[in-house]
C-alpha cells in the first residue's frame, strides 16, 4: 500500500493505492509518504476536478465492501457531475431502506472519486462524513454547479 497526501480546496486528502488501484481517500494528512504513477495521476485528476476542467475521473478504483456496498458504489459512480440523487431514489433502485443507503454512503472508502456528495436527503443535504462534514459536501456541490437546487 502506498499513500500520498494531496492539497485540495477542501483540505488535504490522502489517497491510497494498493495493487495498482485506488482503494481509499480520506481527508487529512496520512502517515507515510510515497508516490507512484497512479497516485501522481490521481493528484492531476483531482487538481483538474477542483479547477473545473474534469467532470469524470478515469482511475482504477478498488473499493472494499460486500455485494450490497459494491452495487451501491456502482450507482454512485453513475450519477453525473453536477447532478444529485436522493437517498430515497437510490433506496428504491436497490430495493433497500433509505437508512441502509445513508449507512452505505458513510462507508464509501473513496469519496470525491466515488461521488457520495451527490446524494441528498429528501428535504435537505443529508450528512457527510468527509472533510469538515456538510460544509465540505456543500463546497463540492457548489463546485459542480449542483448547489443552486439546495442553497
Amino acid at each position: 500500500m502506498i499513500r500520498a497526501t494531496i492539497d485540495t480546496p477542501t483540505g488535504p486528502v490522502t489517497v491510497e493505492e494498493t495493487g495498482g488501484a485506488i482503494t481509499g481517500l480520506t481527508w487529512g494528512r496520512g502517515d507515510g509518504g510515497g508516490t507512484s504513477p497512479l497516485l501522481a495521476e490521481a493528484a492531476d485528476q483531482l487538481a483538474a476536478y477542483f479547477d473545473r476542467r474534469l467532470t469524470v475521473f478515469d482511475l482504477p478504483l478498488a473499493p472494499a465492501g460486500g455485494a450490497f456496498q459494491q452495487g451501491f458504489l456502482a450507482i454512485l459512480r453513475a450519477i453525473p457531475y453536477g447532478q444529485t440523487r436522493s437517498y430515497g431514489e437510490i433506496a428504491r433502485q436497490m430495493g433497500a431502506p433509505a437508512r441502509a443507503i445513508g449507512q452505505a454512503c458513510g462507508a464509501n472508502p473513496i469519496p470525491i472519486l466515488i461521488p457520495c456528495h451527490r446524494v441528498l436527503g429528501a428535504s435537505g443535504l443529508g450528512g457527510f462524513s468527509g472533510g469538515v462534514g456538510v460544509e465540505t459536501k456543500v463546497a463540492l456541490l457548489r463546485l459542480e454547479g449542483a448547489a443552486g437546487l439546495l442553497i
